[in-house]
């Protein structure tokens, strides 16, 4: 599995976003672009599993160094 690379705020921060991506795709009416609000899988799966594969590649980390 993925190393944990995000810290505590990157992965609120990530759900939020991806559940109010969600919630906007299942109150959209207008179906000419209702597709992308399912991008919100996206930052709602890496917060919720604490690793982000682009963090990954870049080398960057969030989360806090351990002592």
């Amino acid at each position: 599995m993925f190393a944990k690379n995000e810290g505590n705020l990157d992965r609120i921060l990530r759900i939020i976003l991806g559940v109010a991506l969600l919630i906007g795709f299942a109150m959209d009416a207008d179906a000419s672009y209702r597709w992308a609000y399912l991008i919100g899988i996206v930052p709602l799966a890496t917060g919720l599993l604490g690793s982000c594969p682009i963090y990954s590649i870049l080398g960057i980390k969030t989360c806090p160094l351990k002592k």
